[in-house]
């Protein structure tokens, strides 16, 4: 079995679920499918700064919900809440639907393989060691209770000529077992040198037993 496979569509329906949660037929499928493309890509567009892990999309008849997960909420609501309200209006327009957003916060980001993703490719672009970036993800990870993180950088590394893929891991990464509770992210740097992509894998505990460490701890 080869490992070219998305380690969260893997596990869909076992231990994790869907992003989007709606039901069509053939005729509207496809515009459905391009629309949620397109509300992600207006998020992440408009909200840029604000560590999104996460989009869900739930749709009713003439209306959708959007959930957020974000490490930085305030950014997200802004002054008031107004910058939350510009937001629902702009994916509104776009989609000519009523839309309501709800946010959830993230409360550990070191954990959230897509923002521990996200964080490297930032670094890379303010020209960082592209290792010690790596490492030091890994580091935070395993700080925080990961039983095993992995991060993967592809392209031009440190301004080389000849783009290579440089790995490093600790703890274990199962991708095979599919009880694992893996999360995977995968981000782009854009650079002088080209793009370079990341990909992050972190295996965590599973939520009950995250719970009763909390129990056992309090």
């Amino acid at each position: 079995m080869g490992q070219k496979i998305n380690p969260i569509g893997l596990r869909v329906a076992l231990n994790k679920d869907w992003r989007s949660r709606w039901f069509a037929g053939k005729k509207d499928f496809g515009t459905l499918l391009h629309e949620d493309i397109k509300i992600r890509n207006l998020i992440r567009e408009l909200l840029k700064d604000a560590a999104i892990a996460k989009v869900e999309i739930e749709r009713y008849r003439n209306s959708a919900r959007v959930t957020l997960h974000t490490a930085r909420p305030g950014i997200v609501i802004g002054k008031k809440g107004e910058d939350i309200e510009k937001l629902k209006a702009r994916v509104g327009k776009e989609t000519g639907k009523d839309i309501l957003i709800e946010i959830r916060e993230v409360k550990n980001p070191d954990l959230n393989a897509q923002l521990v993703a996200e964080g490297i490719t930032g670094q890379l672009e303010r020209r960082v060691s592209f290792r010690r970036a790596m490492k030091r993800a890994i580091q935070m990870a395993m700080e925080l209770g990961a039983l095993g993180c992995k991060v993967q950088l592809s392209g031009r590394l440190g301004g080389a000529e000849l783009a290579r893929r440089e790995q490093y891991r600790e703890g274990s990464v199962p991708l095979h077992t599919l009880r694992a509770n893996i999360d995977y992210g995968f981000a782009e740097a854009n650079t002088t040198a080209g793009l370079i992509g990341c990909k992050v894998w972190i295996c965590r505990k599973n939520e009950n037993e995250e719970e009763r460490s909390h129990a056992s701890h309090a």
